[in-house]
């Protein structure tokens, strides 16, 4: 084949390619428009530093992902390591400044003691996050017998469920956009199809060196 012959064949895949993301990005904007559905109930987690509430667990920050993650008695490789495929998708999860930057925390979740998610998370360089289950809060969110991924924003001290992905749907989790893609405010760049008062700004300003948020150093385009 010459290198004309390959080129070709790339450009007909590419075409392909800019449709899946067209596609992507319209789904985006379709999720940006799901009702938040309010959370009632009280929930209490064990952390780091004590027991905390479902609105802890934003950190502050407007929007919450939190993934259920399998890490306790009964599950394979306990108690020296959580479910393999959980464990996958913590290796993937990138700096988490840069979705603090869009104001959005992410967390995980398992029912094992805080000493042993502790002592999992040094060994294995992993640095979100990561509560204890003290009560219903995976049945009730879908992910009391598989992993999923639930999207949450607040109002207030108010607090809704705006999305849940699960099953294969993890598989593409892990990069800051994909994360921001399943929230309900997305990127908030202006080039997104968002809801009339959504938080936007352009592309590209708001990006940073993960060590140099709030310091007004934009990374340049």
């Amino acid at each position: 084949m010459s290198a004309q012959e390959w080129e070709t064949a790339r450009e007909h895949l590419l075409e392909k390619e800019k449709r899946l993301t067209r596609a992507r990005d319209a789904l985006a904007a379709e999720r940006r428009r799901m009702p938040w559905m309010a959370v009632e109930k009280s929930y209490a987690f064990d952390g780091p530093e004590g027991r905390a509430s479902l609105l802890d667990l934003f950190a502050g920050r407007r929007q919450l992902i939190v993934y259920r993650a399998f890490f306790e008695p009964g599950v394979s490789g306990w108690p020296d390591h959580a479910c393999v495929g959980c464990s996958m998708v913590a290796d993937h999860v990138g700096h988490l400044a840069h979705l603090n930057a869009r104001d959005t925390t992410l967390v995980f979740v398992s029912r094992a003691p805080q000493p042993d998610i502790a002592r999992v998370k040094a060994r294995l360089g992993w640095t979100m996050p990561w509560y204890t289950m003290t009560d219903e809060f995976d049945a009730d969110f879908g992910v009391d017998e598989w992993h999923g991924t639930n999207a949450f924003i607040r109002d207030g001290d108010r607090v809704f469920r705006t999305y849940f992905i699960n099953a294969r749907g993890d598989e593409s989790l892990g990069s800051t956009w994909s994360y921001l893609d399943m929230t309900a405010l997305g990127r908030q760049e202006e080039w997104e199809d968002s809801p009339e008062g959504y938080p936007q700004t352009p592309p590209y300003e708001w990006w940073n060196w993960h060590d140099e948020y709030g310091n007004g150093r934009p990374t340049p385009a």
